[in-house]
């Protein structure tokens, strides 16, 4: 039995030890998670003595980089396919869901979107923002809510197209265009909206947005970034993604 004075060095030893075999990771983030996973690496640097370096950006390009060589450890993707695609094709040695987006439609007026589709269907803007669909999850997810609502023809010349979903949120925020089909966690906070108005699109309306996380080849024998993997299941961490509205199973 220890004492409690026996227990606090043993405790700080362990801690000092961890913290001497403290790795460093790269991380490529989906453009429409890099915010919660800021926060994420915070609590997980604190947690574990690693640390973490971030590239925000589109899922698309990031798998481009990876197949050229690029050097990531972990792909925290927007999608499921490109991690999947990565496992099939060895540039990865493991893969998990840490999220499934939902898609908002948004404007940063709080006048002009009333919680619902009226303000598309009765065409009442100029432009309207959406992220590239062959590039960006979020803008498939936008092109197939606007199939299904049978608008796709009447708006499609109104359209502003962002390289990812973080330019797209860009283009509404400043006003370049009315309002636009964004990430729910760009505009939700503790499961509030933290600005302007919108529409959160059902999830009948496209396809799941799940969003895998890739161990990439280069982390292999990182201890810093199968920690992260790892910390991704954590109570911590699925606090986290839930209060920027994703859902976690």
């Amino acid at each position: 039995m220890h004492s409690p004075l026996r227990l606090a060095v043993l405790m700080l030893t362990t801690f000092a030890c961890s913290m001497a075999h403290a790795g460093q990771a790269h991380v490529a983030v989906a453009s429409n998670f890099a915010v919660p996973m800021k926060q994420l690496a915070t609590q997980f640097e604190q947690a574990t003595g690693h640390t973490l370096t971030l590239s925000s950006g589109a899922t698309g390009k990031f798998y481009a980089q990876i197949k050229h060589g690029a050097p990531f450890d972990i792909l925290l993707a927007a999608d499921d396919e490109t991690p999947a695609r990565l496992l099939r094709e060895g540039d990865a040695i493991q893969r998990q869901t840490y999220a499934i987006g939902r898609l908002v439609l948004w404007s940063a007026n709080p006048a002009l979107v009333d919680g619902s589709d009226t303000v598309l269907r009765q065409n009442r803007f100029q432009r309207l923002a959406i992220a590239n669909p062959k590039l960006a999850p979020y803008g498939l997810a936008a092109s197939e809510t606007l199939a299904r609502l049978k608008l796709s023809d009447s708006v499609q010349s109104k359209f502003v197209i962002g390289e990812n979903i973080a330019q797209t949120y860009q283009f509404v925020a400043s006003g370049n265009a009315e309002l636009g089909f964004v990430a729910l966690s760009q505009v939700m906070l503790d499961g509030k909206l933290t600005g302007g108005s919108a529409w959160q699109v059902p999830a009948t309306l496209h396809a799941p947005i799940r969003q895998d996380a890739a161990l990439l080849k280069r982390g292999e024998r990182n201890a810093a970034a199968r920690a992260l993997f790892d910390y991704l299941n954590t109570p911590a961490a699925i606090s986290v993604i839930r209060s920027y509205g994703y859902e976690r199973y």
